[in-house]
């Protein structure tokens, strides 16, 4: 069945219309997460990971399982995941809190090791962010089905993200990243998060923190 419209009994206006939107944890990733801009390294490269994970998969699944995974990966530190050996591997495998997917995980463990590399010229923010010279893509899209599940952009930062090593980042990965993180406002028009967000988009300093 194709998602309907969903009516924010608070605003009496319509928020985004996506599957399974009335589920408590959903509603208030859209109503307070969802296309706020995210400039911090650390939580662009949870973001990233969990993006990779949701591949196949529901964000509801991985909203679900996002304290697990945290604590899985020991907070999404780069520098102790660079570390991760085959017996960190068996424990992640063995984990039923997370979405056991050894592919996933080795990825995981790939791009810390690519985030630290790229650390020693760049922050993951400022890399990221500078594709669109800090200064967020607002959309004014009026349906869902008027907003893209990639873009040329997606795919051109897919494609430097590899280029430093990175890995499970499609350009649908990252365009679903550069949703969320506040990238790009994809927010209906008619949805009341779209002038919050777009507010804070266009107030977002350029200059970003490590």
């Amino acid at each position: 069945m194709p998602p309907t419209e969903t009516e924010n009994p608070e605003s009496n206006q319509l928020r985004c219309p996506w599957p399974g939107i009335n589920d408590p944890i959903y509603t208030r990733y859209h109503d307070e997460e969802w296309g706020v801009p995210k400039t911090d390294s650390i939580a662009l490269f949870e973001k990233l990971i969990l993006e990779g994970f949701q591949s196949g998969l529901s964000w509801l699944t991985i909203l679900k399982k996002r304290d697990n995974f945290r604590a899985a990966f020991h907070g999404f530190a780069p520098k102790r995941i660079a570390r991760y050996t085959d017996k960190d591997v068996a424990r992640l495998m063995n984990d039923a809190g997370i979405v056991r997917n050894r592919l996933k995980i080795n990825a995981t463990i790939d791009n810390a090791k690519a985030m630290l590399a790229l650390s020693t010229h760049t922050s993951l923010s400022d890399f990221l962010w500078g594709f669109i010279d800090g200064r967020p893509i607002i959309n004014r899209a009026k349906a869902f089905k008027d907003v893209p599940s990639q873009t040329e952009l997606s795919k051109t930062i897919s494609k430097a993200l590899k280029k430093e090593g990175f890995r499970f980042i499609g350009p649908t990965t990252v365009y679903a990243f550069m949703q969320s993180t506040g990238m790009v406002n994809d927010h209906l028009i008619s949805c009341p998060q779209h002038a919050a967000c777009a507010k804070l988009q266009r107030t977002l300093p350029k200059t970003h923190n490590v």
